[in-house]
C-alpha cells in the first residue's frame, strides 16, 4: 500500500479520511486461432497496454493461462464512488469489445 493511499485511510489523524471503492470486472473470452501462448498473448496484449499503464486500473491474466482455447483477464478499478466506477468499467468493457478481435463469453463484476 502507498504511502499517501496510507494517509487517506488513517481514520487516527485529524484529516478527513476517504473510503475507496474497488470494482473488478473479470472477463471470460473464447480464442481462436492461437497455436501457441505466445500469440495468445499477443492477441492481448492492448488490455495491458492500453489499460494497464492507467493510474487507478490494475489489469491481470487471471485463469487459463495455459489454455489456447480461451482466456480470463481481470481488471481492477479504484475510484471514490460506486457509481463512477460502474461508468468506468462500462467504457472499458465496451473499449474491448471494440479493440480486442475475441467473443467475450461473459463478465463478472463485482463492487467492494
Amino acid at each position: 500500500m502507498s504511502d499517501t493511499l496510507r494517509r487517506l485511510l488513517n481514520t487516527d489523524s485529524q484529516q478527513p479520511s476517504i473510503t475507496p471503492h474497488i470494482g473488478v470486472m473479470t472477463l471470460h473470452f473464447q480464442v481462436y486461432g492461437c497455436e501457441d501462448i505466445k500469440a495468445k498473448r499477443k492477441a492481448f496484449a492492448p488490455l495491458r497496454v492500453l489499460w494497464g499503464k492507467e493510474a487507478d486500473l490494475a489489469v491481470a491474466e487471471t485463469a487459463d493461462l495455459d489454455a489456447l482455447d480461451c482466456a480470463t483477464w481481470s481488471i481492477a478499478a479504484l475510484g471514490t464512488s460506486s457509481q463512477l466506477i460502474a461508468q468506468r468499467l462500462d467504457q472499458i468493457e465496451k473499449a474491448i469489445a471494440e479493440r480486442i478481435d475475441a467473443p467475450v463469453l461473459s463478465v463478472h463484476r463485482e463492487l467492494l
